[in-house]
């Protein structure tokens, strides 16, 4: 390979990851996640996106064990984010899914999210720099292989 490429490859990738990690922070002040530990959020993700779940089951997927997990699931269940009911196929099993108030908290901070972002970008960038945003999503996407 070319060295001036793998340099230039180089600093391409420090600057995205500085980038994304200043856009996450920023996203997450405007979505209010307030107090909530990245295992607690993870938790809340899992649910939201693979519906409900046994502690077990959330245990593997966030890559701990179930005890921790199930500090984790009180904490959430304390905060009323969310709730436990009897497995239809096994009642011995608990399945947790999240609260109607955790989903419309979820709706709400990304809707905040989401304004912010459209306002800074309306504000901040030109039409010609929007278009040029929207041709660096296309390779960001290609980079993110999804």
């Amino acid at each position: 390979m070319n060295s001036s490429f793998d340099a230039q490859a180089a600093v391409l990738a420090q600057g995205i990851r500085a980038v994304a990690g200043k856009l996450k922070r920023r996203m997450r002040a405007q979505g209010n996640i307030g107090d909530l530990s990245p295992s607690q959020i993870g938790v809340l993700v899992h649910l939201e996106k693979h519906g409900p779940a046994t502690t077990s089951d959330l245990a593997r997927a966030e890559s701990m064990r179930p005890q921790s997990m199930g500090a984790v699931v009180a904490a959430l269940e304390t905060a009323g984010l969310v709730e436990g009911a009897p497995d239809a196929a096994d009642g011995r099993k608990t399945l947790l899914s999240l609260t109607p108030a955790c989903r419309w908290w979820i709706a709400e901070g990304r809707a905040a999210r989401q304004d912010w972002l459209m306002r800074t970008i309306e504000a901040r960038l030109s039409p010609e720099e929007q278009e040029q945003l929207a041709a660096a999503l296309g390779l960001l996407d290609r980079i993110v292989g999804e």
